[in-house]
C-alpha cells in the first residue's frame, strides 16, 4: 500500500502491534461490537525471540478468547516438568495428568500467525507491513495517527501493542532513555534430539545462572526450543552471553538431556525483557499501553505471553465497557484492572526474585518445593500461574475450588 496524505481510515480503536497483546485486545474489542484496526510494521509470519512457553495461565486467557491451537502446526501440550536445583538434585514436577492441558510450547512464528489469523477471521482488520508515524493529535473525540503505508487513522482509542521500546510511546515524549529492560534472554532451537529433553519440559538453576535459569521446551519431531535468561546487573553481563553459551550448552547435564545427537538450528538470538509494570505509564489521554509496552512480563520467571494476552484483554474490556463515560473512565478502569491483576503478583515475584539470588536461597525453595506430592503438584501449578502468584495477599481473586480447577481444553486431544 502506498503512503498517501488523502488516504483516511476511520476506526472505534487502532492497535500499534499485532503480537499476543494487541491481538488479544483486538479480539475482546471485536467481541464487544467495536471497529478494529490493527497495524504492524512485519507481514506474518514473522519470527519473535521468545522461550515458546504457554504457562496455564496464558492458556486460560486463550481458552476465554476461543483461539484454537490447530492453527498451530507445532502446538506441543506438555505436563512433565522436571527442575535441577544448583546442588544438582533433579526433581520431578508433574502437572496433572488427563484433566486438560495446563502448559504448552507453541514456536511464535507459528503462534503469532494463528493469532494475527484468527482475528482476521473474525473480522478484525489487520494491516500488515505498515508503520506508525506518530499521533498527529488528540482531542475529546478521538485521536489523529499518521501511519505510513496506510495513511492517516482517525479513532476514538489507541492501544499500543509496539513493544519495550513502543514507539506510540516514544511519539508521546514518555519513553525512558536508556531503558533496557531487567532481564536478557537468549534462545536457539535444537533437533535430533534423542535423550530426556525430548518429552520433558526442563529448567535448570545452575549457581551462576541465579537469580535466571537455562530452559529446555519440547517440541514435536525431536525439536527443543532451548535458551537461558539472566538478571540485568548480576553475575554475568549482557555482552559474555555470547560467550556463556556454548559453555551452558557444553555442560554435563544439558548434554545428557539433549542427547549425543543433538543439533543447533540456525542462529542464535537474544532479547531484552521489561518487567516493571508497578512503574510503567500504562494510560495517557486516549492511549493505553499493552504487553511489553506496559511492562507486565514477570519478573521473576522472564514469562511474558501469558501476561501480554491478559494486559490486551483488560485493555479491551476497558475500552467496551468505561467509554459511554470518557477517555478518563476509560484509563481509570485500565489502570485498575492492571493494579488488581498484576501488582501484588509484581511485588511478590521481586521479592522471591531476591531470595533465589543465592545458591542457598535457591536450593532451599527449591527443597521445600520437592518436600511431598502436595508440595510438588501445587508449586508447579503455582510456578505456571494457574492463580495469581500472590493470590494469598488479594482475597478479592479467591474463589471456589483454588488450585484444583482442570487444565483448559486446548490442544488436550493432540
Amino acid at each position: 500500500m502506498s503512503d498517501s496524505p488523502r488516504s483516511t481510515v476511520n476506526c472505534d480503536v487502532l492497535v500499534v502491534g499485532a503480537g499476543p497483546a494487541g491481538i488479544a485486545a483486538a479480539l475482546e474489542l471485536k467481541r464487544s461490537g467495536l471497529d478494529v484496526l490493527v497495524i504492524d510494521k512485519a507481514t506474518f509470519p514473522r519470527d519473535k525471540c521468545c522461550g515458546d512457553g504457554l504457562t496455564t495461565g496464558a492458556l486460560r486467557v486463550l481458552e476465554s478468547l476461543d483461539f484454537d491451537p490447530a492453527l498451530v502446526p507445532s502446538w506441543t501440550p506438555t505436563s512433565d516438568v522436571w527442575l535441577r536445583s544448583p546442588s544438582g538434585r533433579e526433581m520431578s514436577m508433574p502437572l496433572p495428568s488427563g484433566q486438560g492441558t495446563f502448559a504448552a510450547i507453541a514456536p511464535r512464528l507459528e503462534f503469532d500467525d494463528a493469532l494475527v489469523r484468527t482475528a482476521i477471521d473474525r473480522g478484525v482488520r489487520v494491516a500488515q507491513g505498515v508503520t506508525f508515524t506518530q499521533i498527529s493529535s488528540m482531542t475529546d473525540d478521538g485521536a489523529v495517527v499518521s501511519v505510513e503505508g496506510l495513511g492517516v487513522v482517525h479513532c476514538s482509542y489507541v492501544i499500543a501493542a509496539d513493544g519495550m521500546w513502543s514507539p506510540v510511546r516514544k511519539s508521546l515524549g514518555l519513553s525512558q532513555p536508556g531503558y533496557l529492560g531487567e532481564w536478557h534472554a537468549f534462545r536457539q532451537y535444537a533437533s535430533n534430539v534423542t535423550g530426556p529433553a525430548k518429552d520433558r519440559l526442563i529448567v535448570w538453576f545452575d549457581s551462576d545462572l541465579l537469580p535466571g535459569y537455562a530452559w529446555s521446551f519440547p517440541l514435536r519431531d525431536g525439536r527443543v526450543n532451548i535458551g537461558f535468561g539472566i538478571l540485568r546487573g548480576g553475575r554475568h553481563s549482557v555482552q559474555d552471553m555470547n560467550t556463556l553459551w556454548p559453555d551452558i550448552l557444553s555442560r554435563p547435564h544439558v548434554r545428557e538431556a539433549l542427547g549425543e545427537n543433538a543439533t543447533l538450528e540456525g542462529r542464535h538470538t537474544a532479547w531484552p525483557i521489561p518487567a516493571r509494570v508497578t512503574s510503567a505509564t500504562l494510560t495517557h489521554e486516549r492511549v493505553l499501553f499493552v504487553g511489553d509496552a506496559a511492562c507486565v512480563t514477570d519478573t521473576l520467571t522472564g514469562e511474558g505471553i501469558g501476561q501480554a494476552l491478559l494486559s490486551g484483554v483488560l485493555a479491551g474490556q476497558a475500552i467496551a465497557t468505561s467509554r459511554a463515560r470518557g477517555a478518563r473512565s476509560v484509563s481509570r478502569t485500565y489502570r485498575r484492572e492492571i493494579r488488581r491483576n498484576f501488582f501484588a503478583d509484581h511485588r511478590m515475584s521481586v521479592t522471591l526474585g531476591a531470595i533465589l539470588k543465592s545458591e542457598l536461597g535457591a536450593r532451599g525453595a527449591l527443597r521445600l518445593a520437592n518436600a511431598n506430592d502436595w508440595t510438588r503438584r501445587n508449586f508447579v501449578r503455582w510456578m505456571f500461574e494457574d492463580e495469581p502468584r500472590a493470590a494469598i495477599f488479594t482475597p478479592s481473586r479467591w474463589h471456589r475450588g483454588f488450585l484444583k480447577r482442570p487444565g483448559v481444553s486446548l490442544g488436550s486431544s493432540k
